[in-house]
Formats: structure tokens, C-alpha cells, sequence
């Protein structure tokens, strides 16, 4: 049976479509205060409205917050709000995320746009967040990742693939980093593979999948604080297993920290 969970807050971001939405449903059904996170405003408000509407999620337990994430001024204009608002933060699940373009496309920042979205911006949420999500024993960071990073790989001296795109190797390359940032040591974090679901990141994986619902219900497993996680883990729906082999070496994870600091100016 699962737990409850009234008392904890959870920040979700992508939460207005998808595995996100339903990751939101789920907690708010099982009783924590969730944040909601769209691309604007207007989108996290509207999917809170649905989530009031469509489920047994509580309106009083919802909260709505917008960002782009191709923009990294307003991650951090998120930060400062979520700080704000809840000094306290149990669960980051960093859940947004995007195919790549066709073609090859810059943010304003000057990073190419799916290492941005599905990386970058939650590499700076994270330790924007980090006195949050640490002013209490227990606090973790729920990435949800890809089985496609087990084919990615990180162009250290072209992060942006410049000189040779294709858009099914930089999304790997995203999820491939957002894994290995799973083991930084500065917050505990894990990574999970929720399945492949029917969502908008379908065409990626195959032509049938999980229904979002199916692949929330093992990001929110991880979001139970009874859950007990190690740093660094990476499960495959329900099953803890072992990621890419680079995913987890130490050489690794200080070289993308470094480059991740670097690309979005954060100094740690």
C-alpha cells in the first residue's frame, strides 16, 4: 500500500503534459503540496485547473509556477520564487524535457537548446535549490532520464555539436548527462527510466508505449521519502539497475560539473 504523503513538497518541472502531469496527480492524490512547473505561467496555471478538475488532487495542494527553460534568467527567477515561497523542499524531480529539433538550434544563452532544456536548466535549478531541498535530512532529486542515454555521449570540446548535429545524438547526449548528474555529491539524487510512454517523446523510442500514468507511478516510488535511494542510482521502471558504465565514474561527474558551470556561469 502506498504511503501518504501530506506534509512534503515536491517541485515537478514539465508538469503540464505527459509522465510530468500525472507525476503531479499522483502526489497531490497522496496528499503532498506539489508545485506545478510549465514552460509559462499560463500553462502550469491551466494544468492546475485540470489536475482540479480531472482528479482527487486538492486545489489548496497545488501551486503553479512558470519558466522557460531555454532561457536560463528565468530558471533562476523560478529559484528565487520556489526559495522564497518554500524554504523547505522535499523532492526536485527534474522531469522536463524535449526532443531536439530537426535542426540544429542556439539558445540566447548560446547552448544547443535539448542540452539546455533537458540538462542544463536542471543542473542550475538543482543548486539554486540545494539549501531547500537540504534544510531537512531526506531531501532528494528525482531526474527522469532515458534508457537512450546508454547510446549518448558527452562532445566535451563541441557540447553543442556544432560541427556535427544530429538530433537523436544530442538528445542522448542530454539524457546522458542529466544521468550522470544523478551523482553529484552535493544533494542525493537518482535517475529512473520510467518506461517508454505514449507521450510526445514517443517517436524517439517506438510506435506503442505505457500510458503516462504507468511511467509517473515509478518517479513518484522514488519521490516516497520510504523509499530508501543511494546517490547516483539509476533505476529501469521499478528496478534498480546499472546505468551506462561512464554514467557513474567520478572522472566523469567533476568534468560535466565543471562544464555545466561553465555553460550556465554558476560558479560552485
Amino acid at each position: 500500500m502506498s504511503s501518504s504523503l501530506s506534509g512534503r513538497t515536491v517541485l515537478v518541472t514539465g508538469a503540464t503534459s505527459g509522465i510530468g502531469h500525472q507525476t503531479a496527480r499522483l502526489l497531490a492524490e497522496r496528499g503532498a503540496t506539489v508545485l506545478v512547473h510549465g514552460r509559462t505561467a499560463e500553462e502550469a496555471h491551466a494544468a492546475v485547473d485540470r489536475l482540479v478538475t480531472l482528479s482527487d488532487a486538492p486545489a489548496d495542494r497545488l501551486r503553479a509556477f512558470g519558466a522557460d527553460f531555454s532561457r536560463l534568467e528565468e530558471v533562476e527567477q523560478l529559484a528565487a520564487r520556489v526559495q522564497a515561497e518554500h524554504p523547505h523542499l522535499d523532492v526536485l524531480v527534474n522531469n522536463a524535457g524535449m526532443a531536439a529539433p530537426e535542426r540544429h538550434t542556439v539558445t540566447a544563452d548560446g547552448n544547443e537548446i535539448a542540452f539546455q532544456v533537458n540538462f542544463l536548466a536542471h543542473y542550475l535549478l538543482t543548486h539554486l535549490l540545494e539549501p531547500a531541498l537540504t534544510s531537512d535530512p531526506g531531501g532528494r532529486v528525482v531526474n527522469v532520464s532515458s534508457s537512450l542515454h546508454r547510446s549518448g555521449s558527452i562532445q566535451w570540446n563541441d557540447p553543442n555539436r556544432t560541427r556535427r548535429y544530429s538530433r537523436l545524438a544530442a538528445y542522448a547526449q542530454s539524457q546522458l548527462a542529466l544521468t550522470v548528474f544523478a551523482s553529484d555529491p552535493r544533494v542525493t539524487a537518482v535517475s529512473v527510466h520510467p518506461g517508454v510512454c505514449v507521450t510526445s517523446l514517443l517517436p524517439l523510442y517506438a510506435q506503442e508505449g505505457d500510458s503516462p500514468a504507468e511511467g509517473a507511478a515509478h518517479v513518484v516510488r522514488l519521490c516516497d521519502l520510504a523509499t530508501e535511494i543511494v546517490n547516483g542510482a539509476y533505476y529501469d521502471r521499478e528496478h534498480r539497475v546499472t546505468p551506462a558504465p561512464v554514467a557513474t565514474e567520478p572522472r566523469t561527474v567533476k568534468r560535466l560539473t565543471k562544464l555545466a558551470d561553465l555553460l550556465v556561469g554558476h560558479t560552485t
